[in-house]
């Protein structure tokens, strides 16, 4: 796993979204309830907090929010089931992570400044052909 000494950021408000060792989210389930969920900053540690009384299920898909400015993350343009924040590392080059918005669903993309797309999680294979690459068959 890489250090954590990165910094998390909405891609529209460019508010920090990391405090301490997690990042901060604000979720909403399909049945409108929302809550805040604490990730990991650790790119391929799924690890999630959530309010004792805001239990997730599993395959439950959920929409993630900025909690400073409560702008949608959406990833719209890549899948509707992805979501964007932005990393900016110990170099102050920034990245887009795009992350599973379904509970369960492993997978983390991070994206550089020249389309270089870094894939995490056992699920990363879900979402691999919205980046350009080439499809992969398993026989």
């Amino acid at each position: 796993m890489q250090a954590i000494n990165k910094n998390y950021l909405c891609p529209a408000c460019k508010g920090h979204l990391r405090v301490g060792d997690k990042i901060i989210l604000t979720v909403k389930r399909p049945n409108d309830t929302g809550g805040l969920v604490l990730l990991s900053p650790k790119l391929g540690d799924y690890s999630v907090a959530t309010h004792q009384d805001f239990q997730l299920a599993k395959g439950e898909h959920l929409e993630v929010f900025c909690p400073i400015c409560h702008t949608n993350l959406a990833a719209e343009d890549v899948s509707r089931n992805l979501a964007k924040i932005l990393m900016v590392d110990e170099n102050r080059k920034i990245s887009n992570i795009l992350f599973s918005e379904i509970v369960g669903e492993h997978c983390t993309y991070k994206i550089a400044g020249n389309h270089r797309v870094e894939s995490f999680g056992e699920d990363m294979e879900t979402y691999i052909n919205f980046f350009g690459e080439t499809p992969k068959y398993y026989y």
